[in-house]
């Protein structure tokens, strides 16, 4: 059965409010059953324009459990309080190989 990843590019706006987020974001990953690739850290452009401010990366061991994680109620109370915190939060889930 094939990996999925979500992958996140946030640009936080309000670092205090953000932490509210980032504290029960954890939570709601693991009872999904997927952990943290990369969560920030240095990166770097190396085609194109693309200027990414923070990556997240979190590997799931499907798709299915990619959508769960983001549909359950704990991470909805997570995106509760990120709402006002970040210029702008795009995210994809995306089926590995």
């Amino acid at each position: 059965m094939p990996s999925a990843y979500v992958i996140a590019d946030v640009k936080v706006a309000d670092p205090e409010q953000y932490k509210a987020y980032t504290a029960l974001t954890p939570a709601a990953v693991s009872a999904a059953g997927g952990e943290f690739v990369v969560r920030g850290g240095r990166h770097e452009t190396l085609e194109g324009d693309w200027q990414p401010s923070r990556m997240v990366i979190i590997r799931f061991n499907s798709f299915d459990e990619a959508r769960g994680f983001y549909d359950s109620a704990m991470y909805k109370e997570a995106r509760a309080k990120r709402a006002g915190a970040t210029a702008h939060f795009n995210m994809i889930v995306v089926e590995g190989v």
